[in-house]
């Protein structure tokens, strides 16, 4: 017998459906969004990234709530179209568009100003927006393109916005890292694009494991102001963040993640269980897993110490001389 027929035979089809149909609902965390009455009207909240993928989600789960939510996106067009289709799909009117770069510190300091001027509040900001993959790329304020991304954008928008977070208390700080933290290192020269592998996800690891790091001291700074400041671990998602990767690699990784990867949707979940439930009321400091699990992160995200040099590096390479 051929050993290709094995793959026409009707046990071998049907055995292989129903395990990926059981792996497919495994996927699935203990928390459910749907499940969730709270409900969010009168609240201010902003999402970066919220043209696609995960923070779409976040950002359409937050409006189907009744929130006012501010896309924050760097693509006029993307955004538009995410805006639109938000709006339609939750009858929500108040779901407005603002253009950022978070690589751009510069960016950054416009949006937040606007932010400022416009709103009377906000309550929940959820940095979402992040990149993989890039190769070597300084920015015009002479820091790694990864990082200025993945963690010094993001890590300036939220000082920002702290006052404004603060006298809208309660209010909570969500930013999204990943397990893959655990593979990242601290080298504060690394900011400046110095002693950098750009191999596949190094460089994404590193600026993972600094978020978590950065998180944690700010929660401790923000303790007795009503606003808590978590990271989480979406999963392990098929999204847009390979997009720099090369077609081979993206064609296994979207193959593979059918089956055992999460999509943007369920990828959304944990974020937004640390940005409403009620469980998460007063929680600060913490690392979530992908399935709603307060969890340790790794030694060096938890060294108390580095923390505090991490985010005074940070204050100064943020800060407009």
């Amino acid at each position: 017998m051929n050993w290709l027929d094995l793959f026409y035979n009707p046990v071998w089809v049907l055995s292989t459906a129903v395990l990926a149909l059981v792996v497919r609902i495994q996927r699935r965390g203990s928390w459910d969004p749907q499940s969730c009455s709270v409900r969010l009207k009168g609240k201010t909240a902003i999402v970066t990234g919220a043209n696609t993928g995960i923070g779409k989600f976040i950002a359409l789960d937050f409006a189907r709530r009744g929130a006012r939510v501010i896309l924050a996106c760097r693509s006029q067009a993307r955004g538009s179209a995410a805006l639109e289709e938000i709006r339609e799909k939750t009858g929500n009117s108040d779901v407005h568009l603002r253009l950022v770069d978070v690589s751009s510190l510069d960016s950054v300091r416009e949006f937040a100003e606007g932010i400022l001027k416009e709103e009377e509040a906000l309550h929940i900001l959820v940095n979402n927006a992040a990149v993989s993959g890039l190769p070597r790329e300084i920015t015009k304020d002479g820091l790694d393109a990864s990082f200025a991304t993945n963690h010094l954008g993001p890590f300036l928008l939220t000082n920002l916005l702290l006052d404004l977070m603060k006298r809208s208390a309660p209010a909570r700080i969500v930013t999204l890292s990943s397990v893959n933290h655990k593979k990242g290192e601290v080298d504060f020269s690394h900011f400046r694009g110095e002693n950098l592998n750009y191999f596949m996800d190094i460089v994404y690891n590193h600026t993972k494991l600094h978020n978590i790091i950065c998180t944690n001291e700010l929660a401790r700074r923000l303790e007795g102001t009503g606003v808590t400041a978590n990271s989480v671990h979406p999963g392990i998602v098929t999204t847009e963040v390979l997009r720099h990767y090369p077609w081979g690699v993206r064609f296994l990784f979207n193959l593979i993640g059918f089956f055992f990867f999460k999509n943007p949707e369920e990828g959304a979940v944990s974020s937004i269980y640390c940005a409403l439930a009620e469980e998460m009321e007063g929680i600060t400091g913490k690392y979530c897993d992908c399935d709603c699990h307060l969890v340790l992160p790794a030694p060096l995200a938890r060294d108390a110490a580095l923390a505090v040099k991490d985010f005074e590096i940070c204050e100064r390479l943020t800060s407009k001389l």
